[in-house]
């Protein structure tokens, strides 16, 4: 894993993040347990560990500077991506980490307990059959639907003044056109990948905007 380690000391200081050894660490633990996993769930395409470390972990936590949120839900988190990098650098954050898929909610659910992680809540439902009992500051998603599909289906989770971060390569523009919300598109570099990434913002006034 040294590589690994190189590659994600390097990468969170081209961030300019406030990241400790411990953080490292429980990354790298988490890259294990992703390939470990993978052999038998088929978590990820991405089977190589350094990949893994730019293209999963670094592109994550790429969007940390843009997190200003005090709960925030991942929705179609998959492996875990984006919430559990996130929330291992993130720790004074709660974040809920929600998919359909029962394999990959039960791989979170043991990711979270092995890196001990007290910030995190795994919920295994459809998005829209999810109602929790406190709406959200945040909703968050890396590749999970197009923009308008996405302000349709999470809603109904979100604080009145609450904010959508959609996670997206090139910039979404037919997608964005069909949003009359408030919205804007910010810029991110993933260290070390060759890869176009974008984080597009909505912020919902009212709930009531969203048809």
């Amino acid at each position: 894993m040294d590589n690994c380690r190189k590659i994600l000391v390097s990468g969170i200081a081209s961030l300019n993040l406030n990241v400790t050894d411990e953080n490292i660490d429980q990354l790298l633990n988490f890259i294990k347990l992703i390939e470990k996993w993978n052999k038998a769930y088929n978590l990820t395409a991405i089977r190589n560990r350094e990949e893994m470390a730019r293209l999963h972990i670094l592109d994550s936590l790429s969007i940390i500077p843009h997190i200003e949120s005090k709960r925030v839900i991942d929705i179609g988190t998959g492996a875990g991506l984006p919430g559990i990098p996130l929330a291992i650098c993130l720790p004074e954050i709660d974040f809920t980490l929600l998919d359909s898929n029962a394999k990959k909610t039960r791989f979170v659910q043991q990711a979270v307990l092995e890196l001990k992680l007290k910030n995190v809540e795994v919920i295994h439902s459809r998005v829209e059959n999810y109602h929790p009992e406190q709406a959200y500051d945040a909703v968050l998603t890396r590749a999970f639907a197009g923009l308008a599909d996405i302000m349709k289906l999470t809603a109904h989770l979100l604080a009145q003044d609450g904010v959508l971060l959609a996670m997206k390569g090139q910039t979404p523009d037919a997608e964005l056109a069909e949003i009359a919300a408030k919205k804007s598109v910010i810029s991110v570099s993933v260290p070390g990948a060759d890869v176009e990434r974008c984080l597009v913002r909505i912020q919902l006034p009212e709930q009531a905007e969203v048809s």
